[in-house]
Order: C-alpha cells, then sequence, then structure tokens
C-alpha cells in the first residue's frame, strides 16, 4: 500500500507540474511527460502486474489515437490542432489508466474544456471564437484526477475509513 501512496505522488506531483506548464506557457514538455508515462507503466509492473499489459496498450492507443487526430488536422489545414505534448500526455494518462479508460477521459477532458468555455463566454458576455489556443492539458489532467479515484482503488481505500 505504501508504494502505491509513492506512485500516487509522483502521478500527481507530475500532472499538477504539467497543468501549471501548459497554462502559463502553452507546453507540455518531453521531460515530465515522459516520465510520467514510464511512472505509469513502472506502477503497474509493481503493484499491479495483472493489468500491465492494459497499461501498454493504452499507452499505445493514447499516443496512436491523439497522433492520427494530429496529423490528420495538420494535414488537412496546414496547421496544428492539437499539440504534440498532447498526444504524449494521453498515452502517459493511457499507461496510468488502461486503455478502457481512454474514451472516458478523453469524452470528460473534452466536457472540461467546453464547460471552461462556456463559463468565459457567460462570464465576458461575449461568444466568439477562440483566437488563441486553449491549453488542453490541464483538463486531461483534471480528467485523469477524476479517474484515478477509480484506477488507484481509492474508493476502497475511503470507505475503508
Amino acid at each position: 500500500m505504501t508504494l502505491t501512496f509513492v506512485f500516487i505522488f509522483i502521478y500527481l506531483t507530475l500532472s499538477l507540474s504539467l497543468t501549471a506548464i501548459d497554462m502559463r506557457k502553452g507546453l507540455l514538455p518531453d521531460a515530465l511527460t515522459c516520465p510520467l508515462l514510464w511512472g505509469g507503466l513502472l506502477w503497474h509492473l509493481l503493484c499491479q502486474p495483472q493489468k500491465l499489459a492494459a497499461a501498454v496498450w493504452g499507452a499505445i492507443a493514447g499516443y496512436a489515437g491523439f497522433a492520427l487526430i494530429y496529423w490528420g488536422y495538420r494535414t488537412l489545414r496546414r496547421r496544428e490542432g492539437l499539440g504534440y505534448g498532447d498526444v504524449k500526455f494521453l498515452a502517459a494518462l493511457g499507461a496510468w489508466h488502461g486503455w478502457q479508460n481512454l474514451p472516458w477521459l478523453i469524452s470528460l477532458s473534452s466536457i472540461l474544456a467546453c464547460t471552461f468555455i462556456a463559463a468565459c463566454g457567460l462570464r465576458s458576455g461575449k461568444w466568439q471564437a477562440i483566437k488563441n489556443p486553449l491549453p488542453f492539458g490541464p483538463f486531461m489532467a483534471a480528467a485523469g484526477l477524476i479517474a484515478g479515484w477509480q484506477t488507484f482503488g481509492l474508493s476502497a481505500i475511503y470507505l475503508q475509513l
């Protein structure tokens, strides 16, 4: 159980750092996304080896899914519609949460982003297209934290307290 808490601390630290950097600079650096990905795989190897295959496929599917969107949009529109850091971040989330949770993570992060945009529109009273890129990393991190409640077994720990 103690080892799981060490990995949860690593997960939270890296996710919150990525959120702060993406909000400030619009980047998700490899120096944080790669350790997050490897940390997820290592956590499964050491703490949940029965779910390691799902974690590996989660990393592969997360990377491949967003890379396909990235390259498809870039080919059609001749500009980025999604940063490549988001591709790597989803791969890392797939490593932590498994391939089965990827549709939920993507849907929840999209809902959170749309809610944020709507709230900003309501607050400012201006309903216009976003001219600046919207950092998607914070919404992915929030979705990962929400999904983490079940992934890390925290709901079971909470119920035992």
